[in-house]
């Protein structure tokens, strides 16, 4: 279920990849969060980070050079910002600004829009973000080294470059310690945190159809995994990123060894888009074994991009039939360990992860569950 088959897609590993993109195989340089693209038109890059808190939670930042559903303008910088609190209540904040409030280092993360500021060296950062209300102050340390699937590049197109996705998991856990505000209602929290980077020079939607991507703890494990199916153009075709620490340490990330499913497939009711109510991925190395399954309890938020689009561009998307939208999920975790058939370890926490879908839905009437699940969430 993983893996290109005719070419039309590869995560480029070879070592003229490496000498070209000017990086390692193994050891990820602190260049490799900076900048590493320009804001021209057809370029985007941003920088991700989200955190579980101990007091239940959830808060993500986003620092883009531009919407990512409009790399094809000029730098058009913004920042988000979603808080779900323990007690249910969600922000979903989004700040665009103008060209001269961007700057960005090219030797290590330093980003700043405006007075937010999002910065670090693959091992400790600072991040404080404040969009109306709304604020968040958190200083992380990294728990796992920094790590890229192969070069990190995934190469669309038969020729040997292609069109490239690039994607760093530059803190793929950490600890977080730090404060967030909503209004007069300030709170100060630890917990467990994520950092990653992605950027590229072709508009994702011509790439991409959609992904699944997750990263989670539980127990001593840490887990990050996509599954990416590419567009019509090329065929359709899945890749799997995968990668499993345990007390710090990789344990596995050959994607060769690794395949994906669903359960519970339903049409989610705000976007049009198949959410599944379960994803697995499931590691297979000789008599070992390890299962990894994101269960969804809530989905938050559920974002149709044209929403966030000037009407002008709303009402041009949907003539040309763009209706991509976003889901963000929680939910619980579970890693399993088989050894010969035998489960020995079993772990469960809480998870965050998400369901991009640039493409028109490919779901057919025998993917769904019967009956629909969790009526009142779609």
């Amino acid at each position: 279920m993983h893996g290109s088959k005719s070419g039309r897609q590869r995560l480029a590993d070879r070592s003229a990849d490496y000498k070209r993109l000017g990086i390692a195989p193994v050891e990820v340089a602190e260049f490799e969060d900076g900048q590493r693209i320009g804001t021209e038109s057809g370029r985007y890059e941003w920088w991700y980070f989200d955190a579980h808190f101990d007091d239940g939670a959830t808060v993500a930042v986003v620092f883009y050079t531009k919407p990512n559903v409009s790399p094809n303008g000029p730098l058009a910088p913004r920042v988000t910002i979603d808080i779900t609190l323990p007690d249910g209540r969600t922000f979903d904040k989004l700040l665009d600004t103008t060209p001269e409030m961007f700057s960005a280092s090219k030797s290590t993360c330093d980003v700043r829009i405006g007075t937010n500021h999002f910065v670090g060296d693959l091992n400790r950062y600072h991040i404080t973000a404040t969009i109306e209300e709304i604020s968040v102050d958190i200083e992380l340390t990294g728990q796992v080294r920094a790590w890229c699937p192969k070069s990190g590049h995934l190469y669309f197109g038969a020729e040997a470059l292609g069109k490239p996705f690039a994607w760093l998991p530059s803190v793929p856990n950490g600890l977080a310690r730090g404060r967030y505000r909503i209004g007069n209602e300030e709170r100060h929290a630890s917990g467990s945190v994520y950092h990653d980077h992605n950027w590229g020079d072709v508009p994702m939607q011509t790439l991409i159809h959609n992904w699944y991507w997750g990263r989670a703890s539980a127990g001593p494990y840490t887990i990050i995994a996509s599954y990416i199916t590419a567009t019509d153009a090329y065929g359709f075709e899945t890749q799997i990123v995968y990668m499993l620490a345990k007390d710090g340490k990789i344990i596995a990330d050959d994607d060769a060894n690794v395949s994906f499913e669903t359960e519970c497939v339903a049409v989610d009711r705000k976007t049009g888009k198949p959410v599944a109510d379960v994803t697995r991925y499931t590691y297979h190395d000789a008599d070992t074994r390890f299962v990894a399954s994101f269960e969804r309890e809530k989905t938050i938020p559920q974002v149709n991009f044209t929403d966030r689009m000037p009407w002008l561009k709303r009402i041009a998307a949907r003539l040309v039939g763009f209706d991509g939208a976003y889901h963000r999920f929680t939910g619980k975790i579970t890693i399993e360990k088989f050894d010969k058939g035998l489960r020995v370890e079993c772990f469960d926490d809480h998870a965050i992860w998400e369901l991009m879908y640039f493409g028109k839905s490919r779901l057919r009437a025998q993917d769904l569950v019967q009956p629909p699940f969790h009526p009142t969430e779609l």
